[in-house]
């Protein structure tokens, strides 16, 4: 998913378009998640990147997603841009002691 989000609309209020926008990423996760694995994979990662534009976008942790948009909106941004891409990866073994 790779989205520019507009926080702005003529007839919703800011704080409900902040909500579709976690809940449309929370879906979209879920979504891929839910999508059968490589065989060489053991779970799904996400690579994000989050930013006023996508020129200013900087690489995120997929867990700190809510946050930065939490933050987007106490700065009241009229807009942002969210990429998400599922990769498939594989755990690393831990040496043994």
């Amino acid at each position: 998913m790779k989205k520019n989000f507009v926080l702005s609309h003529p007839k919703k209020p800011y704080q409900r378009i902040i909500e579709e926008a976690k809940n449309e990423v929370k879906k979209y996760i879920k979504q891929e998640r839910a999508k059968a694995l490589p065989e060489d994979a053991d779970f799904w990662g996400f690579d994000c990147k989050f930013g006023q534009t996508a020129e200013k976008a900087r690489v995120i942790h997929e867990g700190d997603i809510n946050t930065n948009i939490s933050s987007a909106q106490s700065q009241h941004w009229k807009s942002f841009y969210l990429e998400v891409i599922a990769t498939p990866k594989s755990r690393a073994k831990r040496p043994d002691a």
